[in-house]
């Protein structure tokens, strides 16, 4: 009885996790991509979009200005909705974490460490609610002492993350690293397991072998880093929408997770 007990009890925090990981994918799918700064640059500059800059900005001066001008195209453009993206991609490997753990558990455990690794990075290596900040106070300013202080103090944070120029700082590629490979790892795991199709593992592998792909894009042929990036992205939202379908179907009862 006991034992029956203990088992109903784990299914039902597995199931919570299906659950929650299948929605985050969905969201993250639909609504939270990555790189929406991008998509909104393309926009502009095919006239879709009408407002905000046409280029994304580099200077200290030309982000304060247009984060008071321009307040949430200033924050899409230093990449805040990332950070709701990599909440959401947390949530999706612990989902998967629940699903393949039993498949492969050494290596479940490998990806959801380094991927939490990479959310944590991004986390602190992202500038966007400090640069809001600081825009504001130097926009309040009423000296030029303090507006100097506010400058340097935007040029601090933007050595360390800036989207405006070609080369970011150590945290954006170390967290876009980590993640990938998690993925890719993932992506692996789900070849041997049951419950994920043969397609939602291509998909994956595809996706994240292509976003690793920017770094060597980027050593070599910095001017064709959209590349790996664009060529990913299809991917990346096609094995998203598999993981939520399968998720939640997990999570509604529809399948089962594997035997132990």
């Amino acid at each position: 009885m006991n034992q029956v007990k203990n088992e109903e009890t784990t299914d039902a925090a597995w199931n919570g996790l299906y659950r929650i990981g299948g929605a985050a994918a969905l969201i993250a799918a639909l609504i939270f991509r990555r790189w929406l700064a991008a998509e909104f640059m393309l926009l502009r500059s095919t006239g879709i979009i009408n407002s905000g800059p046409s280029v994304v900005p580099s200077s200290v001066v030309d982000w304060f200005t247009l984060l008071q001008t321009h307040t949430l195209i200033g924050l899409i453009l230093l990449n805040v909705f990332d950070l709701v993206n990599y909440a959401l991609v947390g949530l999706i490997f612990l989902g998967l974490y629940a699903a393949l753990v039993q498949t492969n558990k050494s290596s479940m455990t490998l990806a959801i460490a380094l991927c939490l690794v990479g959310i944590a990075v991004y986390f602190s290596s992202n500038q966007s609610f400090s640069m809001l900040s600081l825009s504001k106070q130097y926009a309040a300013a009423t000296t030029d002492a303090q507006r100097s202080m506010f400058l340097a103090a935007g040029q601090a944070m933007l050595a360390s993350y800036n989207p405006g120029v070609d080369y970011q700082g150590t945290g954006f590629y170390m967290s876009f690293f980590l993640v990938n490979l998690a993925g890719l790892i993932v992506s692996v795991v789900m070849l041997r397991s049951s419950i994920f199709s043969k397609v939602a593992a291509y998909m994956g592998i595809l996706a994240n072998s292509f976003g690793l792909g920017y770094f060597i894009a980027l050593a070599f042929a910095p001017a064709m880093v959209f590349i790996p990036l664009s060529v990913s992205a299809p991917f990346l939202l096609i094995w998203y929408l598999l993981i939520a379908r399968r998720l939640l179907q997990l999570g509604s009862g529809v399948l089962k997770r594997e035997a132990q």
